[in-house]
C-alpha cells in the first residue's frame, strides 16, 4: 500500500519529493540515491531528479511506494 505525500501546488521535482518524504536528508543526496537504486515512476525506471510529478503519481523507492497527493486550493499539506 503506497503512503501519501501531500505537496503544495500541482506539481514537485522528484529530488524534493524523496526530501519531503524521508527518504533522504538533502536535495543534494538524490543524485546519488538515483545512481545507487532503481527509482520507479509509475512503473517505469527513472533516475531524473528533476522529473515533475503531479497528483496520482506512484514513485517506488527502497521498497517503498509514495503517492503524490496535491492538496487543494487554499488548503495547507497535512503533517
Amino acid at each position: 500500500m503506497a503512503r501519501d505525500v501531500q505537496i503544495l501546488g500541482r506539481m514537485i521535482r522528484l529530488g524534493q519529493l524523496l526530501k519531503l518524504a524521508g527518504a533522504i536528508d538533502s536535495g543534494s543526496d538524490a543524485k546519488a540515491l538515483l545512481a545507487a537504486e532503481t527509482v520507479l515512476i509509475n512503473g517505469e525506471p527513472d533516475d531524473r531528479r528533476g522529473r515533475q510529478l503531479h497528483d496520482g503519481d506512484i514513485v517506488t523507492v527502497g521498497g517503498e511506494e509514495l503517492r503524490v497527493v496535491a492538496a487543494g486550493e487554499g488548503e495547507a499539506p497535512q503533517k
